[in-house]
């Protein structure tokens, strides 16, 4: 039994050490999800038109794509 307990312990470190690591990687979700915002408000405060506010849905959507690529494309790689 002893065996059992040990093993059973064990396991409950192991899921708890999980669970640890998976709250840290949310992290990057966050900053994300508050950049997006940022971008959105700037974009549709600065659109004359509605479809200029829509316009500017997408480029806060895709504006870190667009960061990368540039990014990458200064580095010449």
């Amino acid at each position: 039994m002893s065996t059992d307990n040990k093993q059973a312990a064990d396991d409950a470190k192991e899921k708890k050490e999980r669970r640890k690591g998976m709250n840290n990687a949310r992290t990057p979700e966050a900053v994300y999800g508050l950049a997006f915002i940022g971008a959105l408000v700037y974009y549709i405060q600065h659109a004359a038109t509605f479809w200029e506010g829509v316009l500017g849905f997408f480029k806060a959507l895709i504006w870190p794509a667009l960061l990368i690529y540039k990014w990458l494309e200064f580095l010449k790689m």
